[in-house]
């Protein structure tokens, strides 16, 4: 794979001239392999991705495990389960440093799973610290961002190391103003919409006013051409999809 530009070299500017966003395998490429494992996230980089996404949980005995739900059906909660129990009942799901071993080199989004309201909920954000902990053992601070519903999980990561880069990641019936405003008070580097949010003639001048504010723009989940053209004119820097070889071969 050619040389890949960061996520923190990529400079948003207030220009709303288009450009060819980077693709994100959404949890890999899970139209390959199952979603959230090994097998997928090399597919996804075979498949022409610049990068991956993932989901992070943490384990009651403190490991990182890439899974998409709280809870494990017939093992139980996450947050109150041991890495060897998850482990022994599902060997395919991997650790954190696990795909970042696979994913050397490469892009990675590794959204913190722990909204309010979810099973195993931690108030304290010990997934956010133990996602700091192990970017900063391995010096990957360029090649990633940490991105969260959660403002509280993002917030506790630049409390942390405010030199890793974070991003708010928000669902379509969150107003745009509302979650550009709560991303740029927080201080993070990028704002994670779903392609719904960016439909008609405001998501250009909303690229647009993320950009002015230094905010970079990762679109969730595209895996459609038309969708895609009118983000790429609207000026997205990144889309995250179920299908990175389709999206590569329609840019």
């Amino acid at each position: 794979m050619e040389s890949l530009p960061t996520l923190t070299a990529m400079n948003p500017d207030s220009s709303d001239a288009p450009r060819t966003p980077l693709i994100l395998g959404h949890r890999g490429a899970p139209k390959a392999a199952p979603e959230n494992t090994l097998a997928a996230f090399g597919a996804a980089l075979e498949e022409g991705a610049d990068g991956v996404e993932l989901d992070v949980h943490s384990t009651t005995d403190g490991v990182l495990v890439v899974v998409h739900d709280p809870e494990i059906e017939n093992v139980g909660v996450i947050r109150d389960t041991t890495w060897s129990v998850i482990n022994a009942a599902v060997p395919g799901i991997p650790t954190l440093e696990q795909v970042l071993d696979v994913c050397d080199g490469t892009l990675v989004n590794i959204e913190i799973k722990n909204s309010e309201g979810d099973a195993g909920y931690d108030s304290t954000q010990r997934t956010a610290d133990l996602v700091v902990a192990v970017l900063q053992e391995r010096g990957r601070r360029d090649d990633v961002v940490i991105s969260s519903f959660s403002l509280d999980a993002i917030a506790r990561v630049r409390e942390i190391d405010g030199a890793i880069p974070t991003g708010f990641l928000y669902a379509p019936n969150m107003p745009n103003a509302e979650a550009l405003d709560s991303a740029t008070s927080g201080g993070h580097s990028a704002i994670h919409p779903h392609w719904v949010s960016l439909g008609g003639d405001e998501g250009s001048a909303f690229v647009y006013d993320c950009h002015a504010r230094g905010l970079k723009v990762n679109v969730w989940t595209v895996n459609d051409e038309p969708v895609l053209a009118a983000l790429i004119a609207a000026g997205v820097d990144c889309v995250i999809t179920d299908t990175p070889a389709i999206l590569r071969a329609w840019l």
